[in-house]
């Protein structure tokens, strides 16, 4: 499985990428609109830091028509913009028609919250879909259960549509759409900041460290 950072923070994609972990980055407008500057800019410089690896840029229309002419301007950008449209009778329009007319342009289907959405979206021709498990949770039904049937779905049907685990909240969620196959998770840098630790690991660092001082003082003695 793959991580994406969920997130438009220069500042925290750069500290991200440093680790060495992520294989694409997404954005949505809540979390475009707490940066500064142009958005225009800010979506290239995403891209440039993310070289050749997946940027996913949502588009804000909500006709299949605006969607497709606000997709082919995201995705003249960069070379690595994913467009992300809302499912809906409307986003699947607009999916088909950028899948399949012209310059085709990659497609992130977001807001899946069922199995059946997940299957129109990628016989529309989407690239990725993205199921929201955390909001699923919220409403008290099984978001890591909707990631698992997807990936049984897909893979039995053998569809070629890639499965981002989105609005991911802690990191057990991480775990658990690992372990029910998910192609990619995309991570808040919070979450991505909490599976590197363990009070364990502080624990151990600390007595390795504090045996060396020790051992250094009786040397000295």
């Amino acid at each position: 499985m793959k991580f994406f950072l969920d997130s438009a923070n220069l500042q925290e994609i750069k500290e991200a990428i440093s680790w060495g972990v992520i294989s694409g980055v997404t954005t949505n407008p809540t979390l475009v609109s707490k940066e500064a500057g142009p958005f225009e800019e800010l979506v290239k410089e995403i891209c440039r830091l993310l070289q050749d690896n997946p940027v996913s840029v949502e588009v804000l229309s909500t006709t299949s028509g605006g969607m497709v002419e606000e997709a082919r301007r995201l995705a003249a950008l960069a070379e690595n913009v994913v467009v992300k449209i809302p499912m809906g009778v409307e986003g699947l329009k607009a999916v088909y028609r950028l899948s399949s007319e012209g310059k085709r342009v990659p497609c992130n289907v977001t807001l899946i919250f069922s199995a059946n959405q997940a299957l129109l979206a990628s016989r529309a021709g989407a690239a990725y879909v993205s199921p929201f498990i955390g909001r699923i949770d919220d409403i008290s039904w099984d978001g890591v259960g909707l990631v698992r049937k997807i990936m049984d779905i897909f893979t039995c049907q053998k569809l070629d549509t890639l499965v981002i685990a989105a609005s991911i909240r802690h990191p057990l969620h991480v775990e658990e759409v690992a372990a029910a196959g998910a192609h990619v998770a995309t991570v808040p840098f919070s979450v991505l900041r909490q599976m590197s630790r363990h009070p364990l690991t502080d624990l151990g660092i600390e007595r390795f460290l504090a045996d060396w001082e020790k051992t250094r003082r009786e040397e000295k003695i």
